[in-house]
């Protein structure tokens, strides 16, 4: 498979045309203008991608999907159809053939860009993981020969419980459904946010839309060979459900809705502690900004204190000084001392007051401490 090869079928000329005057100054690129052309050239050109028109007389696109599919040789070529029409169930019978992709006519030069680098993204990283995923299908094969399909799922259960990224959820789901020989794709929606995550690496875009579009089509939607189970913030699309094996077809089914339930459950318990830890922070910052502001207040008041001792002290020894000068009656002195004295006696009051705040502001941070730990 050549990585930048681009093989366009289509029986109009003039699209055709159009789709060399976009592509082949950035692509090397093939045309041909029918479905049997297609199926001959494709091993002749062994593109990565292919334009595939949907409507073509004698054979259309759906049937040149199919059979590319159903060959060995052929199946992991990517396709992505080119058509006018663009429902919801043209798009699903696209799916169902094996496509990754859906363009609808007319479009313009930077979305068939956009969608072609995507889609070679989608192929690199398939070439790249083909390794990776053999050796950890094989390695989940051998894990899971030892132990019953209830006691995998248990093990998934329990392992869940300790993850706390959404990323390794995923992955913990995705290796889980592969160890029933299941080929899947995962949606997490939260407030903001939509994560795609594919056993085959990285989700094709119909896959993505596929997501949105179903989203509200019921918990189980089934469209052979695959389901889809909808939950409010997860979705697990299986590819390959064992048609061939109804038996483990009714396991799968009793069991996934339950399987996705206790996602769904660990996602949110995730979700939360993320934002009870974004609670708590804002809480330390908002309480140490709190904790500099009493502290300044205190320095003031201190300051404060300390100033007014010293001008109290002054005036005490300047009318010790003066007052028998002044010849006044002793009950007149003693008054005078009284008021002197009271006055003082009430700035030390402001004191112990100051001293009792401190102490409680001090008792309140080590509680909220101990709470925050």
């Amino acid at each position: 498979m050549n990585s930048n090869t681009v093989l366009a079928v289509d029986d109009e000329p003039f699209n055709l045309e159009i789709i060399e005057e976009i592509l082949e100054d950035h692509y090397d690129l093939h045309c041909v203008a029918s479905g049997p052309e297609c199926l001959e050239a494709v091993r002749r050109v062994n593109p990565s991608v292919i334009l595939l028109d949907v409507s073509m007389p004698d054979m259309d696109g759906y049937e040149v999907c199919r059979r590319l599919k159903e060959d060995p040789e052929t199946s992991d070529i990517t396709v992505m159809f080119v058509s006018a029409r663009g429902s919801v169930e043209e798009r699903i019978e696209g799916y169902n053939v094996g496509a990754e992709d859906y363009i609808v006519k007319p479009f313009g030069q930077q979305e068939l860009q956009g969608k072609l680098d995507t889609l070679f993204k989608v192929v690199e990283n398939k070439r790249m993981l083909e390794q990776q995923l053999q050796d950890a299908t094989d390695t989940a094969f051998n894990a899971m020969a030892n132990s019953s399909e209830m006691g995998s799922i248990v093990q998934y259960v329990e392992q869940i419980g300790k993850i706390d990224e959404k990323e390794e959820l995923a992955q913990a789901l995705i290796n889980c459904m592969r160890g029933f020989g299941l080929k899947t794709s995962i949606e997490f929606r939260t407030k903001n946010n939509r994560s795609q995550y594919s056993s085959e690496g990285i989700c094709s875009p119909m896959v993505v839309e596929l997501f949105e579009l179903l989203q509200n089509k019921g918990r189980l939607y089934e469209f052979m060979p695959r389901i889809l189970v909808n939950y409010p913030r997860v979705s697990l699309l299986i590819m390959n459900l064992p048609n061939d094996d109804p038996e483990k077809l009714g396991r799968i089914r009793d069991n996934i809705c339950f399987v996705v339930g206790v996602t769904e459950h660990q996602l949110d318990a995730i979700l939360t502690r993320k934002q009870l830890g974004n609670q708590k922070l804002k809480l330390r910052q908002a309480f140490s900004m709190v904790r500099d502001k009493f502290e300044d207040l205190v320095g003031v008041l201190n300051l404060s204190h300390e100033m007014n001792e010293a001008i109290f002290r002054e005036l005490q020894e300047e009318f010790e000084d003066r007052i028998p000068l002044m010849g006044l009656d002793e009950d007149q002195e003693l008054y005078i001392y009284k008021k002197v004295d009271d006055t003082i006696q009430k700035s030390v009051a402001r004191e112990d007051l100051l001293q009792d705040i401190t102490r409680a502001f001090t008792e309140l941070e080590n509680d909220l401490s101990v709470m925050l730990k």
